[in-house]
């Protein structure tokens, strides 16, 4: 039944990026309306397979990596919705559905692995430390992609290019905004994830802090977004500085979501792959 819901997940997420591409040529209102619409079902329907597994499981499903995946795509498309219905960007929704169909189809195609954590992602404070780590995740996510359409608009203004980008994207205001927006909403998730991971490690290993690879990179992470946040709340730094950091700092979470576990092992890749 998971695979079920995964597959009608991985199927309304491409329909909504042929809806999202569409609206971003034609410019027609009911495109985006079906584009959001399906994405909207899209995480209804991987938010089923995540309960589903969750109740059938008695866990939280981010065991092995398919698992995880899933959770990151529905994370990301419910939070692009939550950004879409407050700052109305549109087109942000080019990228972010491919995006969350594109992490949802490498999940479906991974073979089902056994989780190596069936006790511990019972314990409540585990899974409240994972949940607002993909939530920062997912936000980080989308402020790397405003990030990028900031750089193709302003590129587009300097250059004197009013062709197809310019009158599709919006403002560099409000671009600016949405990845500011962004990196507050995941820096304070991805901190409340920090706080509890190293609550949970003192009860668990009976220190706070053990110099594994994922919490050395999860805290140059937090290093990273605590700087740039620093840098534009202290010296004014907006704009293209902001939106390159942001993409250079979408880089730094992937080698941390994803990377520090293939390439460095520790606390976190001996129990699972996230």
């Amino acid at each position: 039944m998971m695979q079920l819901f995964s597959m009608a997940a991985l199927f309304l997420y491409l329909l909504s990026t042929a809806g999202y591409v569409s609206y971003l040529f034609l410019q027609k209102d009911v495109l985006h309306r079906a584009g959001w619409g399906l994405l909207g079902a899209g995480f209804l329907a991987n938010l089923a397979a995540i309960l589903y597994e969750f109740i059938a499981a008695g866990r939280f499903p981010v065991g092995n990596l398919q698992e995880t995946l899933s959770v990151a795509a529905c994370t990301l498309a419910g939070l692009f919705l939550v950004f879409q219905h407050r700052y109305r960007l549109r087109v942000l929704g080019v990228y972010a559905a491919p995006l969350a169909a594109l992490i949802m189809s490498v999940s479906v195609r991974l073979p089902k692995a056994p989780s190596q954590m069936e006790i511990v992602f019972n314990n409540f404070w585990i899974i409240f430390h994972v949940v607002v780590i993909f939530i920062g995740n997912a936000a980080f996510a989308l402020a790397a992609g405003a990030g990028i359409l900031y750089l193709m608009q302003e590129s587009a203004i300097k250059g004197k290019n009013h062709g197809f980008f310019f009158h599709r994207l919006p403002s560099l205001n409000l671009l600016d905004t949405v990845g500011y927006a962004s990196i507050v909403v995941g820096f304070t998730m991805f901190t409340l994830g920090l706080i509890t991971g190293f609550l949970y490690a003192k009860m668990v290993w009976g220190r706070f802090w053990s110099w594994d690879p994922k919490e050395v990179w999860s805290g140059v992470m937090w290093l990273f977004y605590a700087a740039l946040l620093h840098e534009r709340l202290a010296t004014g730094w907006r704009g293209r500085k902001a939106a390159i950091m942001s993409i250079v700092g979408f880089g730094v979470l992937l080698f941390t979501f994803l990377g520090v576990n293939f390439l460095l092992t520790g606390h976190h890749g001996a129990f699972t792959r996230w």
